[in-house]
């Protein structure tokens, strides 16, 4: 009997580590966030960007970094990464982006609260922001 205990703790003793260690998921990046407002995931820039991914990015800089970080690299306790497997294209369509900036959005994977409208953006700006993070999101092995 005590043979079987020692068994079933060391498993979930393995279990665990294999847990705690397993990446965010392809190209999700490196976990790096420890205190409110770090940096949640390392994120691969791509070589270049086309123009309208380098117009989305002066857009987000401007509009969204102050809540999910330079590059879409989320800030913990402010706002998610959004180069992570969650909002890959087949999860998170680009009409999600469009309706998070127009309505906000409920608080459903994250426990950084609701996410308000974002005032001031246009449709085009909203489409220019997803093709500068769909490209982040391609470099990183989220397709």
């Amino acid at each position: 009997m005590k043979w079987k205990m020692t068994a079933l703790a060391l498993i979930a003793v393995v279990a665990t580590a294999w847990y705690l260690l397993q990446p965010e998921g392809p190209g999700a990046g490196v976990p790096v966030a420890k205190r409110p407002g770090d940096v949640m995931v390392s994120v691969r820039l791509p070589a270049s960007f086309t123009e309208q991914e380098q117009t989305g990015k002066r857009a987000f800089d401007a509009v969204c970094a102050t809540c999910h970080g330079q590059n879409a690299q989320g800030k913990e306790g402010v706002g998610p990464p959004l180069v992570h497997k969650i909002y890959e294209p087949d999860h998170h369509g680009d009409m999600a982006f469009v309706l998070a900036a127009q309505n906000g959005v409920r608080a459903h994977h994250w426990r950084f609260g609701n996410m308000p409208p974002v005032e001031g953006v246009t449709k085009a700006d909203v489409q220019n922001i997803i093709a500068y993070v769909r490209a982040l999101q391609r470099e990183n092995g989220i397709n």
